[in-house]
């Protein structure tokens, strides 16, 4: 699958045990299925490149399961 690019506003949701995501600047939301820790600030703006992955089983109802390919901040 080929990556995209999205903006927008990391934030700890706070459901069942935590996690983190991005809430795009597109509206969407992203669930990063291994969020590098240098992106774990509430409110850092970045800047990424993910593509969409399928998962077979999560406890986390939420948002969309990516991969991040690469990331700014």
């Amino acid at each position: 699958m080929k990556s995209i690019k999205i903006n927008g506003t990391v934030e700890f949701i706070n459901l069942a045990t935590g996690f983190w995501a991005i809430l795009g600047d597109d509206g969407e939301k992203y669930r990063p299925v291994h969020m590098p820790d240098q992106l774990k600030k509430e409110g850092k703006k970045v800047t990424c490149r993910i593509k969409l992955i399928d998962e077979e089983f999560s406890i986390m109802m939420w948002g969309k399961p990516v991969k991040l390919v690469s990331f700014e901040t």
